[in-house]
């Protein structure tokens, strides 16, 4: 690899902060984030992610711009600022902003188009865009590009150049990490695409696979995502019809998965930035083509429906256990959208909190890894602070933290009270679970 390579990574988050630190081991990296809260934060060694542990951070931090300056001297190591002209002499820029749905499902482009106009302004001959953000096929060159080529007065595959490719993020997971994910890659030519290749190859220790076109390195993405949603959708089907049965689903998944091929989901709440999202963005690109896809958008509609479907579960024990349910008192245990993670995006523990409230139920909501200010802003729910000591008529496991796992549910219960598993991980004292 050239060593003259200067890389900016644009968006510090669950993303782009684990991407920067990698490359920071062995390039020149400014990480650059709008939020100045986050920059000062990450220069002071602090992830509030927890993606990146603080002396692995600090390992690589820089107090000066490793990618200003004499090009003939080597640099490595990372560099966080909320200023456009500490990227300006950068020649490779790599988009890592999220791509979340609005209110009605619609993919909403916004950050990615912010981003390239950020991007546009120090665009320069011969350098080269590379975007990580999920998207439905074609958005890189259709929709990213031309705002790269507006701004910048450049012209696309002469000037500058562009790849993809899809982040594989996993939050909150210490095993799987951005160097131990086999990483797909793409380039808007040939030799873009082995340049973008080798540039990933040098960090990436599981290894890379290069995909002939920026747009089917997309669509894998967007597919990876949807395959996943589609068969949670089909085992929370399941829950449904063998609940009406009294068979309990996860012995009956247990059972199944001891043939080779089975492949082993589990019901759930699904959410978050990726699974919920993504296939959403294949959808909506496959009507504007004018096909509608009904296994897709059917997956969809029955995940998001199990908010509602688990608060009906939770009310019919309460009532067999003659718990009055209106003004009834539940502790609902994690607001996350997955265990050990702070990541509230897209988190459909919400929507059970509302469905139980809307029954008449007063939730009180402990969750020790969200930011109560963020929940707050985003959900206008309140988190408390530290457990409770109070009893509750019902208690419901919603994310499964090591925490809740170690913790004496029992201290929270009366003698009516009942116990919600969402997670089916609970071995004992569980009134019911997904």
């Amino acid at each position: 690899m050239n060593s003259d390579i200067k890389i900016a990574v644009i968006g510090l988050g669950y993303v782009g902060l684990p991407l920067a630190r990698l490359f920071a081991t062995k390039h020149a990296v400014v990480g650059f984030d709008i939020n100045q809260n986050r920059i000062e934060e990450l220069n002071s060694g602090i992830d509030s992610t927890l993606e990146i542990d603080s002396e692995v951070l600090q390992a690589v931090l820089l107090n000066v711009n490793p990618c200003k300056g004499n090009t003939s001297v080597t640099h490595k190591g990372l560099f966080c600022s909320s200023k456009l002209e500490d990227i300006q002499e950068c020649n490779y820029y790599i988009v890592t902003v999220p791509t979340p749905v609005d209110k009605n499902n619609r993919p909403d482009l916004t950050p990615l188009y912010k981003s390239s106009e950020t991007v546009g302004k120090v665009l320069k001959k011969g350098d080269v865009v590379i975007y990580e953000s999920t998207v439905y096929p074609g958005v890189t060159e259709e929709e990213c590009v031309p705002v790269l080529e507006k701004i910048s007065g450049l012209q696309f595959n002469v000037d500058f150049f562009a790849g993809y490719s899809p982040e594989r993020i996993n939050p909150g997971d210490k095993e799987h990490t951005v160097d131990k994910i086999l990483k797909v890659t793409s380039g808007s030519t040939p030799e873009v695409g082995q340049k973008v290749n080798e540039l990933y190859l040098s960090v990436i220790t599981a290894g890379t696979y290069l995909a002939p076109s920026i747009k089917v390195a997309e669509a894998a993405k967007v597919i990876e995502n949807s395959q996943r949603d589609i068969n949670i959708a089909f085992v929370n089907e399941l829950a449904k019809i063998f609940n009406l049965m009294d068979i309990d689903t996860h012995e009956v998944l247990a059972a199944a998965g001891t043939k080779w091929n089975f492949l082993p989901f589990k019901p759930g709440l699904v959410g978050g930035h990726c699974i919920g999202v993504d296939p959403y963005y294949l959808a909506q690109k496959a009507q504007e083509i004018g096909y509608h896809p009904e296994i897709i958008l059917g997956g969809r509609r029955l995940n998001d429906s199990m908010g509602e479907y688990v608060a009906s579960q939770i009310v019919k024990l309460m009532i067999k256990r003659g718990i009055t349910v209106n003004e009834a008192h539940l502790l609902m245990l994690g607001i996350t959208f997955k265990e050990n993670c702070p990541d509230v995006r897209n988190t459909k523990i919400v929507d059970l909190i509302q469905a139980l409230k809307d029954y008449g139920v007063q939730v009180t909501v402990y969750d020790p890894l969200a930011n109560p200010k963020e929940v707050m802003r985003e959900y206008q729910i309140e988190t408390i602070a530290i457990a409770p000591t109070q009893k509750f008529d019902a208690l419901v496991l919603g994310v499964a933290h090591t925490a809740f796992l170690n913790m004496d549910l029992g201290q929270f219960r009366n003698e009516k009270s009942i116990l919600y598993d969402v997670k089916g991980v609970l071995k004992e004292g569980v009134d019911g679970r997904l």
